[in-house]
């Protein structure tokens, strides 16, 4: 006999549906799984097996053959335990046909048939919801995050014994519900807070900038002078998740498995510090088992990299793709994966190899070609991505005693809303979403000067030695100066402030 269940793959973040066909036939017996299933996929054989006898049920001693249909898209991992154990049952009348076409069924098997966790809830449940369907059978710990997905019913399990009494209608069980709201605003309150960080009042304004327009930004100076704290403090001052964002978030921690079981939903901005030692596919995505990578994982937040020379020259280079396109292509020979990798690039590095090239306190002992062969390992190409350079000085002791109260991070963030929102109305129908993603036309058309503020561009051009490409980014960084200070048009002291930070288009060492 012949039984389908609906279940599905995830490729990429997203899942697409799959059909699980069992079919029973006379013969020696067997277990046969065909469709293009991995290890994991043809090991299910073993725990529906000794699931389905443990809960008390039949296994046919007949040749039995479980195709995952359509065959031309790689099946991974164990959610399909649970399916084909219905789909076995359903072959054996056990459980009816019926209520198996209106629901997506997922989830891992053990030998003694409880249900335990899969990754990637989030993706199959809105699969679900696209797909037209009632709703999606899960196990109990993946509820919350399936239930986030409006639309759809969302059942959850903990036994193969409860899935078979719900198709039968012999047990109800209360489906997921959540409160979204609720979620925003238990995560509201930062673990850390630019009130906290004394001094450096004009790196702070620069991180205001950046996170006003979304402009990457790179920070400069000895070790010691606070660029890993101010770094850690940039989420505080972003925007809060849209739900859009944090479901599209959320997806992405949901397939690789970092999404707690406590967590329904990431609904703070990532913030992403990888170690300097990382490879390339560690910080783009790839492997044998294509995953997403640090940068993919920092989507819709921070991408910090600290000690920025000390990375790999090739593992640098990869990222001016995403940070181009805001997404991340994989290509193998069987397929070609895209996740997205909208961040905001933060880097932090010292002015010379040992530091303190900058530092009044200390005596720098590098040479020129030191300082040059370590500053070269950042390229041109990678340098023209990163709007803003700030450099960040020792801090002086009359601010590390603090005896002014550093303004907190909720104050800011209530600008960088503020310019958000005029950046929204600004590029609406675009696909912009800030400042710093603004092509040539768009700068044409929003980036105008005055006489005297294009006249103080010349000067500085020419005067500053800075390069031609940052012009653009200087008119770019003045009109995120200009939404943070609520003015319709640039002005020159928005361009003023503007050349402040481009620190390394300077002729002279950064200082």
């Amino acid at each position: 006999m012949l039984a389908k269940v609906l279940s599905g793959a995830v490729i990429g973040i997203d899942a697409h549906p799959v059909e699980v066909e069992v079919d029973i036939a006379s013969g020696l017996p067997a277990f046969t799984t065909v469709g293009l299933p991995e290890t994991a996929v043809k090991e299910s054989r073993e725990r529906v097996k000794s699931a389905i006898s443990n809960s008390g049920f039949r296994f046919p001693d007949d040749r039995i053959t479980v195709n995952l249909a359509p065959a031309n898209i790689k099946k991974e991992g164990t959610g399909f335990d649970l399916p084909i154990a219905i789909g076995l049952l359903c072959a054996t009348q056990v459980v009816p046909a019926e209520r198996l076409t209106r629901f997506l069924v997922m989830g891992e098997l053990s030998l003694d048939g409880r249900v335990k966790p899969v990754t990637g809830s989030l993706p199959m449940a809105l699969a679900a919801r696209e797909a037209g369907l009632d709703g999606i059978v899960v196990p109990a710990q993946n509820g919350p995050e399936a239930a986030v997905v409006q639309g759809i019913t969302v059942v959850p399990v903990n036994h193969l014994s409860d899935v078979v009494g719900f198709l039968r209608g012999d047990k109800q069980i209360a489906e997921v519900q959540v409160d979204l709201q609720a979620l925003f605003d238990a995560d509201r309150a930062e673990d850390s807070d630019f009130a906290e960080v004394m001094g450096q009042e004009h790196v702070k304004r620069a991180l205001e900038i950046a996170a006003a327009g979304g402009h990457n930004l790179l920070m400069v100076g000895p070790p010691g002078s606070g660029k890993t704290m101010l770094a850690r403090r940039l989420p505080s001052i972003l925007p809060p998740l849209t739900f859009a964002e944090a479901v599209e978030t959320t997806k992405i921690y949901s397939v690789v498995g970092l999404l707690d079981r406590e967590q329904a939903l990431v609904t703070r901005r990532p913030f992403r510090s990888p170690h300097h030692t990382i490879s390339d596919a560690g910080l783009i995505g790839g492997g044998h088992v294509p995953r997403p990578g640090e940068v993919s994982l920092a989507h819709n937040g921070v991408l910090f990299l600290d000690e920025f020379p000390e990375f790999k020259k090739h593992v640098l280079e990869v990222l001016r793709q995403p940070l181009e396109d805001r997404r991340v292509t994989i290509s193998r020979a069987a397929t070609t994966l895209t996740y997205p990798a909208s961040v905001m690039l933060l880097a932090a590095m010292n002015p010379c190899p040992c530091g303190y090239l900058t530092d009044p306190r200390h005596a720098c002992r590098c040479g020129a070609p030191q300082i040059q062969r370590y500053r070269t390992k950042i390229s041109g190409p990678l340098l023209d991505r990163i709007d803003i350079q700030v450099a960040v000085p020792a801090v002086p002791y009359r601010d590390l005693k603090g005896a002014l109260p550093a303004e907190p991070s909720a104050r800011i963030r209530q600008r960088v809303v503020a310019a958000r929102a005029i950046q929204a109305d600004r590029f609406l129908n675009t696909t912009v979403y800030g400042n710093a993603q603004m092509p040539n036309r768009l700068i044409k058309r929003h980036c105008a000067l005055k006489a005297d503020g294009s006249q103080l561009l010349e000067t500085a051009i020419t005067q500053l030695g800075l390069s031609a490409r940052a012009y653009s980014r200087i008119l770019k960084i003045a009109r995120t100066v200009a939404d943070l200070a609520g003015s319709p048009r640039i002005e020159a002291p928005h361009v003023a402030e503007a050349i402040q930070y481009r620190n390394w288009d300077r002729r002279r060492p950064v200082a």
